[in-house]
Protein backbone atom coordinates (compact mmCIF):
# COMPACT_ATOMS: atom_id res chain seq x y z
CA UNK A 1 0.00 0.00 0.00
CA UNK A 2 2.54 1.96 1.31
CA UNK A 3 4.89 1.66 -2.62
CA UNK A 4 1.04 2.28 -4.28
CA UNK A 5 0.90 6.00 -2.27
CA UNK A 6 4.85 6.56 -3.46
CA UNK A 7 4.07 6.03 -7.36
CA UNK A 8 1.03 8.08 -7.56
CA UNK A 9 2.50 11.12 -4.85
CA UNK A 10 6.06 10.83 -6.27
CA UNK A 11 7.87 12.82 -8.74
CA UNK A 12 8.76 9.03 -10.54
CA UNK A 13 4.87 8.40 -10.25
CA UNK A 14 4.11 11.60 -11.43
CA UNK A 15 6.40 10.06 -14.43
CA UNK A 16 4.83 6.76 -14.81
CA UNK A 17 1.07 7.74 -15.00
CA UNK A 18 2.07 10.20 -17.69
CA UNK A 19 3.49 7.49 -19.91
CA UNK A 20 0.83 5.28 -19.00
CA UNK A 21 -1.76 8.08 -19.78
CA UNK A 22 0.55 8.72 -22.87
CA UNK A 23 0.34 5.27 -24.58
CA UNK A 24 -2.90 4.74 -23.96
CA UNK A 25 -4.17 8.15 -25.60
CA UNK A 26 -1.73 7.13 -28.26
CA UNK A 27 -3.63 3.58 -28.62
CA UNK A 28 -7.29 4.86 -28.96
CA UNK A 29 -7.10 8.81 -30.44
CA UNK A 30 -6.68 8.28 -34.05
CA UNK A 31 -3.69 10.68 -35.28
CA UNK A 32 -2.24 11.33 -32.20
CA UNK A 33 1.07 9.93 -32.68
CA UNK A 34 1.72 11.85 -36.27
CA UNK A 35 4.40 13.92 -36.18
CA UNK A 36 2.31 17.13 -36.61
CA UNK A 37 -0.11 16.88 -34.24
CA UNK A 38 3.04 16.34 -31.74
CA UNK A 39 4.28 19.09 -33.40
CA UNK A 40 1.07 21.22 -32.58
CA UNK A 41 0.58 19.67 -29.15
CA UNK A 42 4.06 21.51 -27.98
CA UNK A 43 2.93 24.39 -29.82
CA UNK A 44 -0.11 24.77 -27.74
CA UNK A 45 1.19 24.55 -24.41
CA UNK A 46 3.92 27.30 -25.23
CA UNK A 47 2.33 29.96 -23.43
CA UNK A 48 1.29 28.12 -20.58
CA UNK A 49 4.80 26.42 -20.37
CA UNK A 50 6.75 29.57 -20.54
CA UNK A 51 4.81 31.06 -17.65
CA UNK A 52 5.28 28.34 -15.63
CA UNK A 53 8.64 28.13 -15.21
CA UNK A 54 8.80 31.43 -12.96
CA UNK A 55 4.93 30.74 -11.27
CA UNK A 56 6.92 27.63 -10.31
CA UNK A 57 8.90 30.11 -8.36
CA UNK A 58 6.15 31.98 -6.97
CA UNK A 59 4.45 29.35 -5.75
CA UNK A 60 7.75 27.95 -3.97
CA UNK A 61 8.06 30.82 -2.00
CA UNK A 62 4.43 30.59 -1.24
CA UNK A 63 3.12 33.15 -3.75
CA UNK A 64 1.03 33.18 -6.60
CA UNK A 65 0.46 35.27 -9.77
CA UNK A 66 -3.33 35.81 -11.22
CA UNK A 67 -2.10 38.66 -13.02
CA UNK A 68 -0.69 36.43 -16.01
CA UNK A 69 -2.88 36.46 -18.51
CA UNK A 70 -3.92 39.91 -17.98
CA UNK A 71 0.31 40.65 -18.42
CA UNK A 72 0.71 38.26 -21.30
CA UNK A 73 -1.94 39.70 -23.47
CA UNK A 74 -0.98 43.32 -22.87
CA UNK A 75 3.02 42.85 -23.20
CA UNK A 76 1.62 40.90 -26.74
CA UNK A 77 -0.31 43.94 -27.40
CA UNK A 78 2.68 46.33 -26.80
CA UNK A 79 5.16 44.50 -29.02
CA UNK A 80 2.92 44.86 -32.21
CA UNK A 81 2.13 48.51 -31.11
CA UNK A 82 5.23 49.46 -30.35
CA UNK A 83 6.62 47.66 -33.74
CA UNK A 84 4.16 49.05 -35.70
CA UNK A 85 4.83 52.62 -34.25
CA UNK A 86 8.30 52.53 -34.54
CA UNK A 87 8.57 50.24 -37.59
CA UNK A 88 11.23 48.06 -35.63
CA UNK A 89 10.84 44.74 -34.20
CA UNK A 90 13.86 44.95 -31.53
CA UNK A 91 12.12 48.31 -30.15
CA UNK A 92 8.80 46.30 -29.98
CA UNK A 93 10.04 43.24 -28.43
CA UNK A 94 11.85 45.29 -26.07
CA UNK A 95 8.99 47.45 -24.91
CA UNK A 96 6.68 44.25 -24.31
CA UNK A 97 9.34 42.21 -22.07
CA UNK A 98 9.79 46.03 -20.53
CA UNK A 99 6.04 46.32 -19.77
CA UNK A 100 6.02 42.86 -18.32
CA UNK A 101 8.76 43.30 -16.14
CA UNK A 102 7.25 46.38 -14.75
CA UNK A 103 4.10 44.81 -13.42
CA UNK A 104 5.71 41.87 -12.18
CA UNK A 105 7.92 44.83 -10.10
CA UNK A 106 5.02 46.67 -9.09
CA UNK A 107 3.34 43.41 -8.02
CA UNK A 108 6.18 42.31 -6.15
CA UNK A 109 7.11 45.74 -4.22
CA UNK A 110 2.94 45.92 -3.59
CA UNK A 111 3.20 42.61 -1.97
CA UNK A 112 6.71 42.36 -0.36
CA UNK A 113 7.46 46.54 0.99
CA UNK A 114 3.38 47.11 1.46
CA UNK A 115 2.47 43.75 2.44
CA UNK A 116 -0.70 42.98 1.39
CA UNK A 117 -2.13 39.86 0.21
CA UNK A 118 -1.00 38.19 -3.69
CA UNK A 119 -4.10 37.18 -4.00
CA UNK A 120 -5.43 41.29 -3.99
CA UNK A 121 -2.50 42.67 -5.67
CA UNK A 122 -2.86 40.08 -8.21
CA UNK A 123 -6.12 40.18 -8.89
CA UNK A 124 -6.24 43.99 -9.00
CA UNK A 125 -3.21 44.54 -11.72
CA UNK A 126 -5.17 41.45 -13.63
CA UNK A 127 -8.03 43.88 -13.72
CA UNK A 128 -5.58 47.07 -14.33
CA UNK A 129 -3.31 45.42 -17.33
CA UNK A 130 -6.76 43.89 -18.83
CA UNK A 131 -8.30 47.37 -18.69
CA UNK A 132 -5.00 48.86 -20.02
CA UNK A 133 -4.90 46.57 -23.03
CA UNK A 134 -8.18 47.35 -23.85
CA UNK A 135 -8.40 50.85 -23.58
CA UNK A 136 -4.60 50.73 -25.72
CA UNK A 137 -6.61 49.04 -28.68
CA UNK A 138 -10.09 50.69 -28.07
CA UNK A 139 -11.33 46.98 -27.73
CA UNK A 140 -10.35 45.47 -30.94
CA UNK A 141 -7.41 43.66 -32.64
CA UNK A 142 -4.48 45.08 -33.36
CA UNK A 143 -2.69 44.18 -36.73
CA UNK A 144 0.99 43.27 -37.56
CA UNK A 145 2.50 45.75 -40.76
CA UNK A 146 5.24 44.08 -40.68
CA UNK A 147 5.12 40.65 -41.94
CA UNK A 148 8.55 39.56 -40.93
CA UNK A 149 6.69 39.72 -36.78
CA UNK A 150 5.27 36.70 -38.16
CA UNK A 151 8.25 34.74 -38.28
CA UNK A 152 8.92 34.96 -34.74
CA UNK A 153 5.96 31.87 -34.17
CA UNK A 154 6.31 30.68 -38.11
CA UNK A 155 10.33 30.04 -38.40
CA UNK A 156 11.71 26.99 -37.83
CA UNK A 157 15.10 25.15 -36.58
CA UNK A 158 15.90 21.71 -36.88
CA UNK A 159 12.20 21.26 -38.47
CA UNK A 160 11.06 22.19 -34.80
CA UNK A 161 9.60 25.95 -34.48
CA UNK A 162 11.18 28.49 -32.43
CA UNK A 163 8.30 28.68 -29.65
CA UNK A 164 8.89 25.67 -28.79
CA UNK A 165 12.62 25.77 -28.85
CA UNK A 166 12.27 29.72 -26.57
CA UNK A 167 10.37 27.44 -24.28
CA UNK A 168 12.80 24.31 -23.67
CA UNK A 169 15.52 26.95 -23.50
CA UNK A 170 13.65 28.34 -20.26
CA UNK A 171 13.04 25.06 -18.76
CA UNK A 172 16.41 24.03 -18.92
CA UNK A 173 17.40 27.56 -17.56
CA UNK A 174 15.02 28.11 -14.75
CA UNK A 175 15.42 24.48 -13.85
CA UNK A 176 19.41 25.12 -12.97
CA UNK A 177 18.68 28.51 -11.16
CA UNK A 178 16.07 26.17 -8.95
CA UNK A 179 18.54 23.37 -8.47
CA UNK A 180 21.68 24.96 -9.02
CA UNK A 181 21.82 28.45 -7.87
CA UNK A 182 21.37 30.08 -4.22
CA UNK A 183 18.60 32.09 -5.56
CA UNK A 184 16.52 28.84 -6.01
CA UNK A 185 17.41 27.64 -3.03
CA UNK A 186 16.22 30.82 -1.24
CA UNK A 187 13.06 30.48 -3.29
CA UNK A 188 12.94 27.46 -1.61
CA UNK A 189 13.67 27.98 1.50
CA UNK A 190 11.19 31.07 1.93
CA UNK A 191 8.23 28.72 1.19
CA UNK A 192 9.38 26.18 3.66
CA UNK A 193 10.15 28.70 6.69
CA UNK A 194 9.84 32.76 5.99
CA UNK A 195 10.80 33.60 9.49
CA UNK A 196 13.35 31.11 9.07
CA UNK A 197 14.86 32.24 6.05
CA UNK A 198 15.03 35.44 7.29
CA UNK A 199 16.74 35.30 10.56
CA UNK A 200 19.18 32.83 8.40
CA UNK A 201 20.34 36.36 6.69
CA UNK A 202 17.62 35.65 3.83
CA UNK A 203 16.71 39.40 2.45
CA UNK A 204 12.73 37.84 1.94
CA UNK A 205 11.18 41.21 0.35
CA UNK A 206 14.08 41.50 -2.27
CA UNK A 207 13.46 37.81 -3.12
CA UNK A 208 9.78 37.93 -3.26
CA UNK A 209 10.25 41.49 -5.69
CA UNK A 210 12.88 39.44 -7.79
CA UNK A 211 10.44 36.63 -8.06
CA UNK A 212 7.85 38.49 -9.49
CA UNK A 213 10.12 40.77 -11.47
CA UNK A 214 10.77 37.62 -13.41
CA UNK A 215 7.32 36.48 -13.70
CA UNK A 216 6.89 39.77 -15.41
CA UNK A 217 9.77 39.10 -18.01
CA UNK A 218 8.74 35.81 -19.21
CA UNK A 219 4.85 36.57 -19.51
CA UNK A 220 6.60 39.26 -21.92
CA UNK A 221 8.13 36.76 -23.83
CA UNK A 222 4.98 34.71 -23.64
CA UNK A 223 3.29 37.92 -25.19
CA UNK A 224 5.35 38.45 -28.03
CA UNK A 225 5.08 34.58 -28.91
CA UNK A 226 1.76 34.82 -28.82
CA UNK A 227 0.82 37.50 -30.43
CA UNK A 228 2.96 36.41 -33.24
CA UNK A 229 1.15 33.34 -33.61
CA UNK A 230 -2.26 34.80 -33.37
CA UNK A 231 -0.79 37.40 -36.21
CA UNK A 232 -1.98 40.59 -34.02
CA UNK A 233 -1.97 41.99 -30.64
CA UNK A 234 -5.18 40.56 -28.99
CA UNK A 235 -6.47 42.78 -25.87
CA UNK A 236 -8.42 39.28 -24.88
CA UNK A 237 -5.79 37.26 -25.14
CA UNK A 238 -4.57 34.35 -22.85
CA UNK A 239 -8.00 34.43 -20.86
CA UNK A 240 -7.80 31.71 -17.82
CA UNK A 241 -4.51 31.78 -18.24
CA UNK A 242 -3.19 31.59 -14.82
CA UNK A 243 -5.53 28.93 -13.98
CA UNK A 244 -3.72 26.55 -16.49
CA UNK A 245 -0.41 27.37 -15.37
CA UNK A 246 -1.45 27.29 -11.25
CA UNK A 247 -2.94 23.54 -12.50
CA UNK A 248 0.26 22.41 -14.74
CA UNK A 249 2.74 23.19 -11.68
CA UNK A 250 0.54 21.74 -9.12
CA UNK A 251 0.15 18.68 -11.09
CA UNK A 252 3.88 18.72 -11.71
CA UNK A 253 3.93 18.46 -7.54
CA UNK A 254 5.10 22.04 -6.93
CA UNK A 255 3.23 22.80 -3.47
CA UNK A 256 0.68 25.46 -2.82
CA UNK A 257 2.17 25.45 0.54
CA UNK A 258 5.60 26.62 -0.24
CA UNK A 259 8.44 24.71 -0.28
CA UNK A 260 8.46 22.09 -3.09
CA UNK A 261 9.20 22.26 -6.67
CA UNK A 262 10.94 20.61 -9.51
CA UNK A 263 11.04 21.64 -13.19
CA UNK A 264 11.21 17.92 -14.16
CA UNK A 265 7.35 17.76 -12.31
CA UNK A 266 5.92 21.00 -14.11
CA UNK A 267 7.52 19.67 -17.47
CA UNK A 268 4.86 17.14 -17.11
CA UNK A 269 2.15 19.12 -15.51
CA UNK A 270 2.14 21.09 -18.55
CA UNK A 271 2.71 18.07 -21.14
CA UNK A 272 -0.64 16.64 -19.27
CA UNK A 273 -2.42 19.56 -19.49
CA UNK A 274 -1.95 20.17 -23.27
CA UNK A 275 -2.62 16.51 -24.17
CA UNK A 276 -5.81 16.88 -22.46
CA UNK A 277 -6.72 19.59 -24.61
CA UNK A 278 -5.42 17.98 -27.52
CA UNK A 279 -7.05 14.92 -26.76
CA UNK A 280 -10.47 16.62 -26.56
CA UNK A 281 -10.04 18.91 -29.92
CA UNK A 282 -8.79 15.55 -32.18
CA UNK A 283 -12.35 14.20 -30.90
CA UNK A 284 -13.98 16.62 -31.28
CA UNK A 285 -15.43 17.63 -27.66
CA UNK A 286 -17.40 20.82 -27.61
CA UNK A 287 -15.70 23.89 -25.62
CA UNK A 288 -18.46 24.00 -23.28
CA UNK A 289 -17.63 20.68 -21.99
CA UNK A 290 -13.57 21.41 -22.35
CA UNK A 291 -14.36 23.87 -19.55
CA UNK A 292 -15.66 21.15 -17.60
CA UNK A 293 -12.44 19.12 -18.28
CA UNK A 294 -10.42 21.99 -16.59
CA UNK A 295 -11.67 22.43 -13.67
CA UNK A 296 -11.87 18.99 -13.08
CA UNK A 297 -7.99 19.08 -14.00
CA UNK A 298 -7.05 22.13 -11.35
CA UNK A 299 -9.50 20.08 -8.69
CA UNK A 300 -7.46 16.84 -9.01
CA UNK A 301 -4.30 19.43 -9.05
CA UNK A 302 -5.26 20.30 -5.75
CA UNK A 303 -6.16 17.06 -4.32
CA UNK A 304 -2.82 15.95 -5.05
CA UNK A 305 -1.63 18.65 -3.84
CA UNK A 306 -3.16 17.75 -0.57
CA UNK A 307 -2.40 14.34 -0.36
CA UNK A 308 1.64 14.89 -1.02
CA UNK A 309 1.62 17.79 1.91
CA UNK A 310 -0.13 14.88 4.24
CA UNK A 311 2.26 12.14 3.28
CA UNK A 312 5.16 14.70 3.74
CA UNK A 313 3.73 15.56 7.25
CA UNK A 314 3.94 11.93 7.97
CA UNK A 315 7.22 11.62 7.09
CA UNK A 316 8.82 14.58 9.21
Amino acid sequence: MNSLKKLFLGEQGLVVIFAAAFVIVSILVPNFLTERNMLGLLQSVVTIGIVSCTMMFCLASRDFDLSVGSTVAFSGMIAVMASNATGSIVLGLLSAVICGGIVGLLNGVIIARFRINALITTLATMQIVRGLALIASDGRAVGINDPAFYQLALSKFLTVPTPIWVMAVLFIFFGFVLNRTVFGKNTLAIGGNPEASRLAGVNVANMRIWIFALQGLVCGIAGILLASRITSGQPNAATGLELSVISACVLGGVSLAGGRAAMSGVIVGVLIMGIAENVMNLLNIQAFYQYVVRGLILLVAVLLDNLRSAAAGRRS
